[in-house]
């Protein structure tokens, strides 16, 4: 029996009616629908330009150290006999605390022979007086009798003339006058004399008082004495030990002050100087030039836990400029740095603790300030009333740090971006959200006042 082959148009008939299907599809088809495409803004910080008046402010960092130092030098030589229980390095004693007692005696002694060479001057000076008294008297005496034998030579002359006496007599007669004359003469000379001896024996009295105000002097400096209350820093005597003088003996920081000298680059220290006119340094008493200066300073200490402040006074500028760094030295006062101690929160202000110190200007009044980030290369990012970027050149008056003071360039209530934008392209449409938290933080910056 013979097999029919099968036919082939049956297999292509589902091929053509598929290709039959999609071209009435594409005939049917309509175009797609263009739709414009929107911008998207871009969500950024920003903060409301706003007039404050800022404080200028210069930072630093030193070291403390007090402002006074004394140094006990030994100013007369002898053996220790006492010396405090307390003198130890490191120890706070008050004013006045005896430290160490030199053997007093051979001063004392010192002094005892000079006020006997005064009570034997003394003496000496009141028995010129009296033997100056006594000669006055003897000179009316001999001056009397130096008349008495005038009239009697004249007598013996006239008697002479008349033959009564003989010619000897008369010339016996002014022997005796003569004699009488020489009595007169001589004490004459001896109240001549008194004035240079008085003068002699006052000028001894003087150098005799000097030696005994040096012997007293030397019997006080036995005694090594405290000025003020402070704080041991070296000790170099011991009890019995043998001291010369010049020699170091101890060495006490005062506590009632302290300073700290820190570098201020020229440039900040330029904001923050600021006066109404000349300034003389020669010849303005330093209350005036503070005064004028309007320098204050603030002084914190920042180790791990602890975070403390003191208020600091400018002093002085120090003596030189550092030409590698570009830096001045400011010297900045403490009063009272051990006060308030409270060991976990507030350590005492002491030699060597290393601090920052911040220096004020006077108040700058009605100042438009923006953070620093906010700059770049001397333009703001500014979003213009259609919410699109806007970059505007600006002109600084003070930079600081943390935030800048702008001249011109800015109005009061513009919007400053303060977002980082890559890129930043001019006209690009933006959405603003303003940042309370970097304004507050900028205030703080610059102390700024509304």
């Amino acid at each position: 029996m013979a097999i029919e082959k099968p036919n082939r148009w049956i297999i292509l008939l589902p091929i053509l009616a598929g290709f039959a299907a999609l071209a009435l599809l594409k005939q049917n088809q309509s175009e797609p629908l263009q739709e414009t495409a929107k911008e998207q803004p871009r969500l950024v910080r920003v903060m409301t330009a706003f007039e404050a008046t800022v404080i200028p402010q210069a930072i630093g960092h030193g070291t403390v150290r007090p402002a006074k130092t004394w140094e006990a030098v030994a100013q007369v030589k002898g053996e220790i006999l006492q010396k405090h229980p307390e003198l130890k390095k490191g120890a706070i004693l008050e004013a006045g605390s005896l430290l160490l007692q030199i053997d007093p005696a051979d001063y004392q002694l010192a002094i005892a022979q000079s006020e006997a060479d005064i009570s034997a001057t003394r003496a000496q000076l009141a028995e010129l007086s009296v033997r100056e008294a006594n000669t006055r008297k003897s000179l009316v005496i001999e001056e009397q009798t130096l008349a008495l034998s005038k009239k009697e030579l004249a007598r013996k002359k006239q008697l002479m003339n008349d033959g009564s006496i003989s010619r000897s007599k008369v010339e016996d007669q002014e022997r005796a006058l003569l004699m009488q004359q020489q009595a007169v003469q001589i004490q004459r000379n001896t109240l001549n004399l008194v004035p240079s001896q008085r003068a002699l024996l006052r000028a001894q009295l003087a150098r005799q008082a000097a030696q005994l105000s040096a012997a007293q002097r030397d019997l006080a400096n036995t005694e090594i004495r405290l000025p003020f209350a402070g704080r041991i820093a070296a000790v170099y005597a011991e009890q019995d030990q043998y001291v010369r003088e010049g020699e170091e003996l101890v060495v006490a920081d005062d506590l009632q002050l302290a300073e700290i000298e820190v570098p201020i680059p020229i440039e900040q220290m330029r904001s923050v100087l600021h006066a109404e006119g000349p300034v003389d340094l020669l010849n303005t008493p330093s209350p005036a030039l503070h005064s004028q200066l309007g320098l204050t300073a603030r002084v914190d200490l920042k180790e791990g836990i602890i975070n403390a402040s003191w208020q600091g006074r400018f002093a002085r500028m120090s003596d030189t400029l550092d030409p590698k760094t570009r830096t001045v030295g400011v010297i900045i006062e403490v009063d009272a740095p051990y006060a308030g101690m409270r060991p976990d929160e507030r350590p005492p202000l002491v030699k060597g603790l290393f601090v920052e110190v911040t220096l004020l200007g006077k108040p700058l009044s009605n100042r438009l300030i923006v953070p620093r980030s906010a700059l770049h290369q001397g333009h703001l990012l500014i979003i213009d009333a259609d919410n699109r970027l806007v970059l505007r050149p600006v002109t600084l008056s003070l930079l600081q740090p943390e935030f800048a003071v702008i001249s011109s360039g800015l109005e009061p209530g513009e919007q400053v971006v303060l977002s980082d934008l890559v890129p930043a392209i001019e006209g690009m449409l933006l959405q603003p959200q303003e940042d309370q938290q970097a304004v507050a933080r900028l205030k703080q910056q610059a102390g700024a006042l509304p």
